[in-house]
């Protein structure tokens, strides 16, 4: 009875007419593509502007290009990098799909190793108490970890080349981990791989850098650990290193 009453008062159609036309609200936006750069300038990390994926292919349009949309778009992309606001505005004006690249070495370094490895190492080192500084994920399978860089130490000894995994002496020690330093570059957030992948922060650039050293033996650790459960052809000792000439 009381759906005729409803039926014949007219109130349910009203009220389905009234919330039809009731604005919706706009699903709150994330930062943009120039804000989330801005603000990884701000943290002092120098950007250049980087290639972008076409399709499963790279935008450079070189046949075969081994790190399709990673690699800069200049080969001077050392000097190129900025921290300048209007020179980032600029580029990214200028290359609306681009990636952007960060130089290490000069400021920070990355710790790059395996996704399953990193997200095992991050959990423990969180439960921990350790200061962990920006962290980003790749659609690519890997975990970069953002410290203050050791690539300029007083003793020169004491200077890590990038991807410890790329040489035999170190392979054991540091198995699947590339340590990106002087001469070195990885993309930072916003990017897009091909295949609709991506690279995405975990922990923004807000988060203080850390000293590399506090973070080495648990990533090392997760490291071996993630080797340990992946056959012989799986491991990836030989996979491409970064820079490349192009």
């Amino acid at each position: 009875m009381g759906d005729g009453i409803g039926r014949y008062r007219g109130t349910e159609s009203k009220l389905a007419q009234w919330l039809r036309r009731r604005p919706r609200k706009a699903a709150p936006e994330g930062p943009s593509r120039e804000d989330l750069l801005l603000a990884t300038a701000s943290a002092g990390l120098p950007l250049a502007p980087a290639a972008h994926p076409v399709g499963y292919r790279c935008s450079c349009e070189r046949i075969g290009c081994p790190t399709p949309a990673r690699h800069p778009l200049s080969f001077a992309w050392q000097t190129q990098s900025t921290t300048d606001r209007a020179q980032l505005l600029r580029w990214a004006e200028s290359h609306p799909q681009a990636n952007f690249i960060t130089a290490t070495g000069m400021v920070h370094d990355v710790l790059d190793v395996p996704l399953e490895a990193g997200r095992d190492a991050l959990q423990r080192l969180l439960a921990d108490g350790v200061e962990v500084g920006p962290v980003a994920e790749s659609g690519d399978g890997r975990m970069l970890f953002f410290t203050a860089t050791r690539g300029t130490p007083e003793d020169e000894d004491e200077w890590w080349p990038c991807e410890l995994d790329c040489h035999p002496e170190t392979m054991d020690e540091h198995p699947g981990m590339r340590w990106h330093c002087r001469g070195s570059y990885v993309l930072v957030p916003p990017a897009r791989l091909p295949g609709e992948l991506g690279v995405d922060w975990l922990r923004g650039p807000e988060h203080p850098l850390p000293d590399p050293l506090t973070l080495l033996e648990t990533l090392t650790d997760a490291c071996a650990r993630h080797a340990d459960t992946l056959g012989e052809h799986e491991q990836d000792h030989h996979s491409v290193a970064w820079p490349l000439s192009r």
